[in-house]
């Protein structure tokens, strides 16, 4: 604890003088942002003066705006500069105040490694202008042989972002890629490593999206009899084989898995009157089923459950790509 010494005789008032040390010691950063000063009784017992006396000397810091009083806590000391004066009354700061104190501590950084504040906002700006001149062109990236997972994410991407999407295979991405380098690469997390590693000399931006965890549609999958027959129907052909994988790791060999794109007629065919239940995991698929399942209705006995399976692409990743993009 810092030592605070009262001349007795002096003509300074007492007061006056703690008041002064007290100060001192948070100008010196002895008392650095946040720390709890003394109690009133101890620094009674430490320079013989009364505790009212200290709590004046504390009332008058506080005025001062060197401390703040919090209820039943204590006396601390306030942080300084950043959270004074009238940019804290712009209603973005009062909006994002976490925000705000990540770009307060990024600025401190910056300035301790020894750049000048003129060239941490050209840093800043810098990064916010690059990603400004990146989302003017989002492309959704995925091998040729899973071009139907691709389509999913553009058409959600579209009606989610309000903004035009462009589906480019990851074959062609290299020569895309020659003639822009101000894009966002948007692709599941299933492609990430590939694409990154065609991106990577273009500097360009690649966001991996995650895709929805189909938590309800595995529980009913779960509840399912032995030997019951489950219909998978989706534009994309890795869809259909990772969920043959998935389906057999839940249930093993418990129950038969059939699935479909929809452009497989024979395939649709044979699903709808065989399976139990029938998931789909995009627009087209769902109506593609219902038209199949209106054909041959008159075979069926016990028409299948059909059920349309939530987006493909989480809604988390959706709102993060919004805030990456500028958006929102």
């Amino acid at each position: 604890m810092i030592q605070f010494r009262i001349q007795p005789d002096s003509e300074i008032p007492a007061s006056s003088q703690l008041f002064n040390q007290i100060r001192f010691a948070i100008a010196s950063g002895q008392y650095p942002p946040a720390y709890k000063l003394p109690s009133t009784r101890a620094l009674a017992m430490q320079t013989g003066l009364h505790r009212n006396t200290i709590s004046k000397v504390y009332r008058q810091l506080e005025e001062e705006g060197f401390v703040e009083s919090q209820a039943g806590s204590g006396i601390y000391v306030r942080t300084q500069g950043h959270e004074s004066g009238s940019r804290l009354q712009l209603p973005i700061l009062k909006q994002y105040p976490e925000a705000y104190k990540v770009v307060q501590e990024t600025l401190d950084e910056l300035l301790g490694q020894g750049c000048s504040l003129n060239q941490a906002r050209e840093l800043f700006l810098a990064e916010v202008d690059w990603r400004l001149r990146c989302s003017a062109r989002v492309l959704v990236v995925v091998p040729l042989q899973d071009i139907g997972a691709g389509e999913l994410m553009v058409d959600e991407l579209e009606e989610s972002l309000e903004i035009p999407v462009q589906l480019v295979a990851m074959e062609e991405l290299a020569a895309v890629l020659e003639q822009t380098t101000s894009a966002t690469l948007v692709t599941s997390r299933y492609f990430i490593g590939e694409v990154e590693a065609i991106a990577a000399p273009k500097a360009v931006r690649v966001i991996p999206l995650d895709i929805h965890d189909y938590g309800k549609e595995l529980n009913l999958v779960k509840g399912l009899l032995k030997s019951s027959c489950i219909g998978i129907i989706s534009l994309s052909p890795g869809i259909l084989r990772a969920t043959e994988i998935i389906l057999h790791g839940l249930r093993g060999d418990e129950l038969l898995v059939m699935t479909s794109q929809p452009k497989d007629a024979y395939k649709l065919n044979a699903i709808v009157k065989r399976s139990e239940i029938i998931f789909c995991t995009d627009q087209v698929s769902h109506s593609t089923a219902q038209s199949t399942m209106q054909i041959v209705a008159e075979d069926l006995i016990r028409p299948p459950k059909l059920i349309r399976c939530e987006n493909y692409i989480g809604s988390l990743s959706i709102n993060l790509l919004k805030r990456e993009l500028g958006l929102i």
